[in-house]
């Protein structure tokens, strides 16, 4: 699907045919706009990179056409074994036009696609690059909290847990910060060629936004460091935690047998038919009920001394 925008005074506005000046979003486009792409000349392998979803960010040159690739985040569903993965983002800047290719609708080309992005000309393409670096690099935070807040719910239910259920729930998001820090680090080497080149020098606000851009991309990276340590050393004292609770449960079910089990012999020894002590004594059934309930009493009360209740 290819949509085309262009500021106005009223914002952005969708239209039917690119223009000079104008934004190219094209998601998950079929041969034929890819075709209609090449016809605006885009190199056909520019278009394509981002369809494969294994992509590393870069940046290239081809006939005066210039290649942004990086990662962004994206969230798949609570459901999936990854909730939140990266994908392939290439960014093409020509004379007349802008263009963004991606395989899925992400929640970064979203923001800009609905207007709620201020400030943002189509036909300032080296602005509207940096803005989209820094809306990036912003939403991996923005996921980063979101784990942070999963994890702390996790952390919870683990406590008391004696179940795999939550440790694989915290497997899945380990799995997420190992995409996040793949793709940073990827994303840090991109913007460090950017920042060399001559690109984003002609103005002091662009140099500026593109610090404003790499800093927010480092305290990402440092950010899915800490808690992808946090979250490594959690699953392995949860798993601590689990078993400790397991050998609890045993250990009271275990007691409850050796408590029952004292009126069990008591019974099984008054019903042999042997000659037994109070035989014909008319409360016999009492004092052997008593001797059954005395007898576990004191077996429980030792239990409880050594804590095993």
């Amino acid at each position: 699907m290819i949509t085309f925008f262009k500021n106005n005074q009223t914002g952005l506005e969708t239209l039917c045919n690119p223009v000079s000046g104008c934004w190219l979003n094209v998601i998950d486009p079929t041969q034929d706009e890819i075709t209609r792409l090449q016809g605006l000349g885009f190199p056909q392998d520019f278009i394509t990179y981002p369809l494969d979803i294994d992509e590393r960010p870069r940046t290239e040159r081809e006939d005066g056409k210039l290649l942004i690739l990086l990662r962004v985040p994206y969230f798949q569903g609570e459901t999936f074994d990854v909730p939140y993965i990266t994908i392939p983002l290439c960014i093409i800047v020509s004379d007349k036009y802008l263009v963004t290719v991606c395989k899925r609708n992400n929640d970064v080309i979203q923001e800009f696609a609905s207007g709620r992005a201020k400030d943002l000309s189509t036909a300032k393409h080296n602005r509207f690059i940096l803005r989209l670096l820094l809306s990036t690099a912003n939403k991996y935070l923005t996921c980063l909290r979101e784990i942070s807040r999963i994890v702390e719910a996790l952390e919870d239910k683990l406590q008391l847990s004696i179940r795999n259920k939550e440790v694989l729930e915290l497997l899945k998001y380990e799995k997420s910060l190992t995409y996040f820090t793949t793709a940073l680090k990827a994303n840090e080497l991109m913007l460090e060629r950017l920042q060399k080149s001559q690109l984003f020098k002609a103005y002091p606000e662009d140099e500026d936004l593109l610090e404003d851009v790499i800093n927010e991309n480092q305290q990402a990276i440092e950010m899915t460091n800490i808690q992808s340590n946090i979250l490594s050393g959690m699953m392995d004292a949860f798993a601590s935690i689990i078993s400790n609770n397991l050998n609890q449960v045993i250990k009271l079910l275990t007691s409850i047998t050796i408590v029952l089990s004292f009126p069990s012999l008591v019974v099984g020894l008054y019903g042999m038919n042997v000659a037994l002590p109070l035989d014909d004594h008319p409360l016999a059934f009492a004092f052997v009920v008593a001797a059954s309930v005395g007898v576990s009493l004191t077996v429980a009360f030792i239990l409880k001394r050594r804590d095993w209740f």
